[in-house]
């Protein structure tokens, strides 16, 4: 394994859906028997099936991951991408001995550091300060390493106050601070981060992808990294590792890989708008959400429409003031433009008990290039609260936007550049 830091090689993990083992004490029998005395492949083995969550099989064994093979150079820096349910977590757990794989073999060169959930590792009723102890003892450091380090974590997590209070006290995004600063500061040789990140707050995000960066550019050790933040993917990490129902499906460069799941992930299921909704106030029903006269959730324009005329019918208990919002993203969610009118306008909808409906027409910015982008669209009060959230609810695909600023931008105080309406 020179120069390897990790190696999976035909890895499976077989899972039986519902009970724990095989159902009947004669097949847990049978298989102990052919596996344990008689070294043979377990007989299960045969009747699993690949991990689609969204289909019903005929089987009740799943391949949670199935021959996965690939390996991991000192220092690098790999991003696991995959749908949910793809088997990332899973990866994960084999690599960090929460479970053993069902066939193949993994080997790791070096400590190993993981972070799969919050509180990873934490005992609740102990301290932070001890919490940091016992995780430091476990990797085989000394109490002179481990307090060399401690101010650092200490600081880093920014749990100063509460570093003596034990850990069941500890709000999820606390836990998740010194979880990570813990797994990054007492050196391990491979570094294993979940997307249990996305807990923490934005500003911490960015002190943890940097402090990643750090450990594998300048300290040369190696990290796995989850995340649907495909975002941070693309800025930390140098390759890409797609997995679909368990299966590698793409294994290259970070921006191919990230290009390769996204084209992967458009092909979904045409679905409506109005399902993409997942939170609303328990007072508002809503029954349609129409842009440019359909409740599709996949359309495409061209440079003769350059607008979205959004229709949204349904029904409120309460008198409210609203308007609509809407986010263009990229694909990998970056934000390229808001209209968000209402906030600095006062334009609100007046919307009495009973059925409504609302209208309105955006028009798209020139600068958006051809392509295919992301919608998310609110209904709220800005500033003050939502009464529904829509994220992801349109995939629009554009085609012949080719004029750049025929008319002018606003720029909104958001950073986007804001979308007219009329």
């Amino acid at each position: 394994m020179d120069n390897i830091s990790i190696q999976f090689d035909h890895v499976g993990k077989l899972y039986r859906l519902g009970l724990v083992g095989t159902g009947t004490l004669r097949q847990d029998l049978y298989r102990w028997w052919q596996t344990k005395i008689l070294n043979k492949e377990d007989p299960f083995l045969k009747v699993g099936e690949v991990n689609d969550r969204t289909h019903k099989g005929n089987s009740d064994y799943i391949w949670a991951l199935k021959d996965i093979s690939f390996d991991v150079k000192q220092g690098e820096v790999v991003g696991i991408i995959g749908k949910n349910g793809a088997g990332k977590s899973t990866l994960l757990k084999l690599l960090s001995r929460v479970t053993s794989p069902t066939t193949g073999t993994i080997r790791a060169n070096g400590r190993i550091a993981s972070l799969l959930e919050v509180g990873t590792g934490f005992h609740g009723e102990m301290t932070g300060r001890e919490n940091i102890y016992m995780n430091g003892s476990i990797m085989g450091m000394t109490r002179p390493e481990i307090n060399r380090k401690l101010d650092d974590i200490v600081e880093f997590a920014g749990v100063e106050r509460y570093i003596d209070t034990p850990v069941k006290r500890y709000s999820s995004g606390m836990t998740v601070r010194l979880g990570f600063a813990v797994s990054a500061f007492l050196e391990p040789e491979i570094l294993v981060v979940d997307e249990v990140l996305a807990v923490g707050d934005a500003e911490f995000q960015k002190k943890a992808i940097g402090k990643m960066q750090d450990v594998s550019r300048g300290d040369g050790r190696t990290v796995l990294f989850v995340s649907h933040n495909l975002g941070a993917i693309k800025n930390l990490c140098e390759r890409g590792v797609v997995l679909n129902n368990g299966e590698l499906v793409f294994d290259g460069n970070v921006d191919e890989a990230v290009d390769f799941y996204l084209q992967d992930a458009g092909n979904g299921e045409e679905g409506r708008i109005v399902d993409a909704i997942t939170y609303r106030k328990d007072y508002i029903s809503i029954a349609s959400i129409e842009i440019n006269g359909s409740e599709s959730n996949r359309q495409t324009i061209n440079k003769r429409q350059d607008f979205l005329d959004i229709t949204i019918k349904g029904e409120t208990a309460n008198p409210i003031k609203c308007d609509v919002k809407l986010i263009i993203k990229r694909l990998d969610g970056t934000p390229l433009a808001a209209y968000i009118e209402g906030r600095y306008t006062d334009k609100l909808i007046t919307l009495q008990p009973g059925p409504f409906e609302i209208n309105r027409r955006i028009r798209l910015p020139r600068y958006l290039a051809n392509g295919d982008f992301i919608i998310d669209l609110y209904l709220n009060q800005p500033s003050t609260q939502d009464f529904f959230r829509a994220r992801g609810c349109l995939n629009l695909h554009i085609e012949g936007f080719y004029d750049p600023f025929t008319r002018p931008l606003i720029l909104g105080k958001d950073g986007f550049i804001g979308l007219e309406s009329e």
